[in-house]
Protein backbone atom coordinates (compact mmCIF):
# COMPACT_ATOMS: atom_id res chain seq x y z
CA UNK A 1 0.00 0.00 0.00
CA UNK A 2 2.93 2.26 0.61
CA UNK A 3 3.78 2.48 -2.86
CA UNK A 4 1.10 3.02 -3.78
CA UNK A 5 0.56 6.39 -1.75
CA UNK A 6 3.95 7.10 -3.19
CA UNK A 7 3.06 6.43 -7.00
CA UNK A 8 0.09 8.60 -6.12
CA UNK A 9 1.96 11.19 -4.97
CA UNK A 10 4.57 11.26 -7.63
CA UNK A 11 2.07 11.38 -10.35
CA UNK A 12 0.03 14.63 -8.24
CA UNK A 13 3.02 15.76 -8.19
CA UNK A 14 4.05 16.05 -11.90
CA UNK A 15 0.56 17.09 -12.83
CA UNK A 16 0.48 19.84 -10.66
CA UNK A 17 4.37 20.98 -11.90
CA UNK A 18 2.74 21.01 -15.55
CA UNK A 19 -0.03 23.22 -14.57
CA UNK A 20 1.84 25.23 -12.76
CA UNK A 21 4.88 25.53 -15.38
CA UNK A 22 1.89 26.19 -18.27
CA UNK A 23 0.26 29.02 -16.21
CA UNK A 24 3.98 30.37 -15.70
CA UNK A 25 5.48 30.08 -19.09
CA UNK A 26 2.74 29.26 -21.77
CA UNK A 27 1.22 31.39 -23.93
CA UNK A 28 -1.53 32.42 -21.95
CA UNK A 29 0.28 32.27 -19.02
CA UNK A 30 0.47 35.44 -16.25
CA UNK A 31 3.22 37.14 -17.51
CA UNK A 32 1.23 37.03 -21.11
CA UNK A 33 -1.83 38.84 -19.64
CA UNK A 34 -0.92 41.99 -19.91
CA UNK A 35 0.26 41.34 -24.33
CA UNK A 36 -3.65 39.56 -24.40
CA UNK A 37 -5.45 42.12 -22.53
CA UNK A 38 -3.44 45.13 -24.76
CA UNK A 39 -4.65 43.36 -27.54
CA UNK A 40 -8.47 42.68 -26.63
CA UNK A 41 -8.24 46.10 -26.13
CA UNK A 42 -7.10 47.35 -29.86
CA UNK A 43 -9.48 44.54 -31.65
CA UNK A 44 -11.96 46.36 -29.16
CA UNK A 45 -11.20 49.52 -30.65
CA UNK A 46 -11.23 48.15 -34.35
CA UNK A 47 -14.98 46.38 -33.47
CA UNK A 48 -16.28 49.64 -32.50
CA UNK A 49 -14.84 51.42 -35.81
CA UNK A 50 -16.53 48.37 -38.21
CA UNK A 51 -19.54 49.13 -35.99
CA UNK A 52 -19.66 53.21 -36.83
CA UNK A 53 -18.95 51.89 -40.79
CA UNK A 54 -21.69 49.23 -40.83
CA UNK A 55 -24.28 51.84 -39.24
CA UNK A 56 -23.44 54.66 -41.92
CA UNK A 57 -24.11 52.03 -44.42
CA UNK A 58 -26.92 50.26 -42.95
CA UNK A 59 -28.64 54.19 -43.41
CA UNK A 60 -27.42 54.66 -46.84
CA UNK A 61 -28.99 50.95 -47.85
CA UNK A 62 -32.66 52.05 -46.01
CA UNK A 63 -32.64 55.58 -48.24
CA UNK A 64 -32.03 53.20 -50.90
CA UNK A 65 -34.89 50.94 -50.64
CA UNK A 66 -37.91 51.18 -52.97
CA UNK A 67 -40.46 52.63 -49.45
CA UNK A 68 -38.02 55.44 -48.69
CA UNK A 69 -35.93 56.06 -51.26
CA UNK A 70 -34.25 59.73 -51.15
CA UNK A 71 -34.69 61.44 -54.61
CA UNK A 72 -31.10 63.62 -53.84
CA UNK A 73 -29.37 60.08 -53.13
CA UNK A 74 -30.81 58.82 -56.15
CA UNK A 75 -29.94 61.45 -58.44
CA UNK A 76 -26.36 61.38 -57.17
CA UNK A 77 -26.00 57.54 -57.63
CA UNK A 78 -26.73 57.79 -60.82
CA UNK A 79 -25.12 60.56 -61.93
CA UNK A 80 -21.84 59.36 -60.45
CA UNK A 81 -22.50 55.39 -61.62
CA UNK A 82 -23.91 56.19 -65.24
CA UNK A 83 -21.76 59.62 -65.91
CA UNK A 84 -24.87 61.29 -67.19
CA UNK A 85 -25.86 64.64 -66.24
CA UNK A 86 -29.04 66.91 -65.92
CA UNK A 87 -29.90 68.86 -68.96
CA UNK A 88 -29.46 72.06 -67.52
CA UNK A 89 -25.51 71.02 -65.95
CA UNK A 90 -22.58 72.91 -66.85
CA UNK A 91 -19.60 70.27 -67.46
CA UNK A 92 -15.83 71.90 -66.58
CA UNK A 93 -13.35 69.34 -68.02
CA UNK A 94 -9.44 69.83 -66.29
CA UNK A 95 -6.42 69.12 -67.38
CA UNK A 96 -3.94 67.13 -65.66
Amino acid sequence: MRRFDLAVTCVCCALLGYFAWHAWKGPRGYPNQDALQRQVAALEGTFEERQQVRVRLEHRVGLMRPESIDPDLLDELARSRLDMTAPGDVVAFTQR
